[in-house]
């Protein structure tokens, strides 16, 4: 079953379907109220976005985002091609994320890359089809897929909130790895994205602030 959040009530419907799946969510479901969905532009924009808050604060990560939009007009991937990467740099970008999308924007250049097939991928396959770009790792994937393409089944296993909240909502000793995190949502295919959704929320009651950037 091939899940897609493209609106609110998508998410909602799919999140009533995860709580029936697993009891065990309802009375996180309860302490969060409805997430609100979490979109982002797809394409070379939106993944520009992702890759700017890799390893940064939330903050910190919005702050480059903005400045960085902000200089080109429009934002897409011939702009970031040709641009000087020292100017890229003193908008806020470290070397490692500049290498990272010009490598992106000159595959997009080339037709080796079509981020826009993707959508209609299997969640697995679109996921290895990123991890396999320069810099672009499973945490970097995993938010493109769910963020900008709505893949309802993309799961952020590498993300440092999700799995605090799991920890914290499901009584467990210690905060689960990335690999440990795969089989704990086994059961919540194929609406694991939805859990994902739900375990940002509960971080943001528990923690009182966000995991992740929600714009």
């Amino acid at each position: 079953m091939h899940i897609r959040f493209e609106s609110q009530a998508d998410l909602d419907g799919a999140m009533q379907a995860l709580v029936k799946q697993d009891p065990r969510l309802k009375p996180i479901l309860a302490q969060t109220g409805m997430p609100a969905l979490r979109q982002r532009e797809p394409g070379f924009a939106g993944l520009a976005h992702i890759v700017c808050g890799q390893q940064v604060s939330t903050a910190s990560a919005a702050a480059i985002w903005a400045r960085l939009s902000a200089a080109f007009d429009p934002f897409d991937h011939e702009a970031i091609r040709k641009a000087r990467a020292d100017r890229l740099g003193r908008l806020g970008l470290s070397a490692a994320k500049i290498k990272t999308l010009k490598f992106i924007a000159r595959e997009l250049a080339v037709d080796r890359l079509n981020l826009d097939v993707l959508a209609n991928e299997d969640v697995d396959a679109a996921h290895n089809t990123l991890t396999t770009l320069h810099g672009i790792g499973p945490w970097t994937a995993d938010i493109y897929l769910l963020f900008c393409l709505g893949h309802g089944d993309a799961w952020p296993a590498g993300d440092l909130a999700v799995q605090e909240a799991m920890k914290i909502g499901l009584g467990l000793k210690e905060r689960p790895t990335a690999k440990q995190m795969a089989p704990l949502a086994e059961p919540w295919r194929p609406y694991r994205g939805a859990a994902a959704h739900l375990w940002w929320a509960y971080y943001r009651v528990v923690k009182k602030r966000e995991g992740v950037g929600a714009a």
